[in-house]
């Protein structure tokens, strides 16, 4: 049977674009929302759903964080880096230097603040639910303008590519995730990742529990908190780890964070994204 993959849609964005490159032979669904995909997932509507978890310019996906921390039964399967590359798109034959308005979606507006200042600075910067809705904002708009999203969304609308690679940080990458109901098997270059909390706040506590990975040789590829959502001052603590939760040093030091903390979720063990 065609396996299907949810997305956070809709078609025509970098989502879609990692859907494509993880499994090009599925039935790609797209969704509304990061926890729509979830939901398909851990409903089994859809067998895989991927979303984004990091940019490496504005930081992690809150959205994914929480659906992770707080929905179970939900595993990382797969990691997947992607270069975000922006592009300017304008209707066919449009005239390029009459442009009023430019459509987008508010990170890819921002991540190309100085191509479009130089070159579009009388230009109103209008937010669009997504970079392919842009496209979309564009077509119906009453003045000229132009919209940017990734080239993808060019072949999906039939507009024209004005301008390629536009974004102002050319190491602007995002890094997405497969999520499952189940999570890899070991390859010998894994990566877990898991968040932990505790029941009280103690000096030192943090530092001894984080220090469980390092006594063991254990790499700490990310570290960040969330808000526990309960009370403040109140944080869930997020780790990637190098290694597979089956490796025998990692078990030993999930088994001990299991012990000084309050509560401990894995979200999966997966391949290392080479």
């Amino acid at each position: 049977m065609t396996p299907k993959v949810a997305y956070l849609g809709p078609a025509g964005t970098f989502t879609e674009e990692a859907a494509r490159q993880h499994n090009s032979k599925a039935i790609l669904q797209p969704l509304p929302s990061i926890s729509g995909v979830a939901q398909a997932v851990s409903s089994r509507i859809a067998t895989e759903g991927i979303v984004p978890i990091e940019n490496s310019i504005e930081g992690s996906v809150n959205d994914t964080l929480d659906v992770l921390i707080r929905q179970e039964g939900l595993f990382i399967r797969r990691e997947l880096v992607m270069p975000i590359e922006h592009y300017l798109l304008i209707l066919p034959n449009a005239p390029a230097g009459n442009i009023h308005v430019i459509y987008s979606h508010p990170q890819a507006l921002a991540q190309c603040r100085g191509f479009l200042e130089s070159s579009f600075p009388e230009a109103s910067l209008v937010a669009s639910l997504s970079t392919s809705a842009a496209v979309d904002d564009m077509k119906k708009s009453q003045v000229a303008a132009a919209a940017i999203a990734p080239r993808r969304a060019a072949e999906l609308h039939n507009v024209q590519i004005l301008s390629e690679s536009i974004q102002d940080n050319s190491s602007n990458v995002t890094r997405f995730v497969v999520l499952a109901n189940s999570d890899h098997p070991p390859t010998g270059s894994d990566k877990t990742s898991l968040c932990f909390s505790f029941a009280a706040d103690e000096p030192g506590l943090l530092h001894t529990t984080i220090g469980e990975f390092a006594h063991r040789g254990l790499n700490l590829a990310k570290v960040e908190s969330r808000p526990s959502k309960q009370s403040l001052g109140d944080y869930i603590f997020l780790i990637d780890i190098h290694g597979h939760r089956d490796d025998p040093p990692v078990k030993e030091a999930l088994d001990a964070v299991r012990l000084q903390s309050s509560s401990l979720r894995i979200f999966g063990s997966y391949p290392r994204w080479a």
